[in-house]
């Protein structure tokens, strides 16, 4: 059974936490102790209904403000599919917790309350989601029973934002008109619309295609632990030498001849280990141990690809930079630790080309330093080679994250452009 990550977005009191709340409960999601609770606290409050939202914000200030701050993760199943679901905040000042939330996701759904329309939030998450290369993007329209179930309301909401579409890289954008606190459309359809044709939200987040999302081109497998079991006894296991790691794109396969990067050595695949033992191929995202043919000098940091097929060795990098410090700005001399796939070098920052308003799409040229939850283009300059693709072709080895050298704390996330 596959597993499904998505995200969700959209502006204050959108109702977010509310359909994730509805996805749970309706999809027999959660335990009778936590409904209990559920009902208890939206009794408390003097609430008519169960508020589903209680389910999903967690922290305290989450629920006294009515708002969502952290990214909360939720994990549910139906018989066809698995989900993992990241709740991000709307706020602005949030960008970075939904820049982290979002960067994983296979989907990302967008809510617009259906009274309001197309605000600057709904835009900025709609760019953000692109920007981070989700491939699909859902944009439930909320709160359908406030407009009394107006197919004229909806459309005109699915024009604007169609339009303003036009504008991002969205390759598939479906529109759903919902009301999380009701059910409709969100597990099964709703009686109240029936100029609606198409699908509810849980069955397309359930037939969604999702396998040829994934880069199965591109061989790249980082390395990230090499497996030497000096104190066996076994002979056997004495010897064993495995490469452990995550299958960051392609398909590997006993027999296969493979390149590593940074020697240019090449040699063959003997075998491919897991937890559950030997397998005949692994693919992305799956986390394997790799036995090679020929003794190679082979490190944490290191790549494994096709002889033919190389991700680019690079030390200059251009790249969009979601800058996620409080009280540390990025700015051109700036010096820090970039951490791409296993790999670790240090970087400075050679130059700073624009910020980009995430409203506007405005890039402003003039700006000396990146703030927080800012975006910009910046360019890098690594001690020592990267092994990068475009991040618009690999999400994974397109991706990197910087780390401040003196607190050891994570400042931005980037997302490579070019490379040389």
């Amino acid at each position: 059974m596959d597993i499904l990550r998505f995200a969700t977005a959209g502006s204050v009191d959108d109702g977010k936490s509310t359909l994730i709340g509805r996805l749970l409960f309706d999809s027999k999601a959660i335990f009778e102790d936590q409904l209990e609770a559920v009902e208890r606290t939206s009794r408390d409050r003097g609430t008519e209904y169960t508020d589903l939202s209680l389910l999903t914000d967690g922290l305290r200030a989450e629920r006294e403000q009515g708002i969502t701050i952290d990214v909360a993760y939720r994990y549910f199943a139906t018989p066809k599919r698995k989900f993992i679901i990241a709740d991000t905040p709307g706020h602005i000042q949030y960008t970075r917790n939904m820049v982290t939330g979002a960067s994983t996701a296979d989907l990302a759904i967008i809510l617009i309350d259906a009274r309001k329309g197309v605000l600057e939030q709904s835009r900025r998450h709609a760019f953000l989601t692109t920007l981070l290369r989700v491939p699909h993007l859902v944009l439930a329209v909320n709160k359908m029973d406030l407009v009394d179930y107006s197919e004229a309301r909806f459309e005109e909401i699915r024009e604007e934002f169609t339009s303003f579409a036009s504008k991002l890289n969205a390759s598939d954008l479906t529109f759903i008109p919902i009301s999380a606190l009701h059910g409709d459309n969100v597990v099964s359809r709703s009686e109240n619309m029936p100029w609606y044709e198409g699908s509810s939200l849980l069955h397309h987040l359930e037939n969604v295609h999702i396998a040829s999302d994934r880069n199965l081109v591109d061989v790249r497998f980082p390395v990230q632990y090499v497996i030497r079991p000096h104190n066996a006894t076994n002979q056997e296991l004495h010897d064993y030498r495995g490469y452990a790691g995550q299958v960051a794109g392609g398909v590997l396969k006993p027999g296969d001849e493979v390149l590593h990067l940074p020697s240019g050595l090449t040699t063959t695949i003997t075998a491919i280990d897991t937890f559950d033992g030997p397998v005949q191929e692994a693919f992305a995202p799956m986390s394997v141990t790799l036995r090679l043919g020929d003794d190679i000098d082979i490190s944490r940091g290191d790549m494994i690809c096709r002889p033919n097929n190389q991700p680019q060795a690079a030390q200059e990098i251009d790249a969009m930079v979601c800058w996620m410090a409080d009280g540390l700005k990025l700015q051109p001399r700036s010096k820090l630790i970039i951490k791409h796939t296993t790999r670790t070098a240090r970087a400075l920052v050679r130059d700073l080309h624009y910020r980009l308003d995430v409203n506007t799409l405005h890039r402003d040229e003039s700006v000396t330093a990146l703030g927080l939850n800012e975006i910009g283009r910046v360019s890098l300059r690594t001690t020592q080679p990267l092994f990068v693709d475009d991040y618009a072709r690999n999400r994974l080895t397109g991706g990197f994250i910087l780390i401040d050298e003196a607190t050891n704390g994570t400042v931005g996330a980037g997302m490579i452009v070019d490379a040389r």
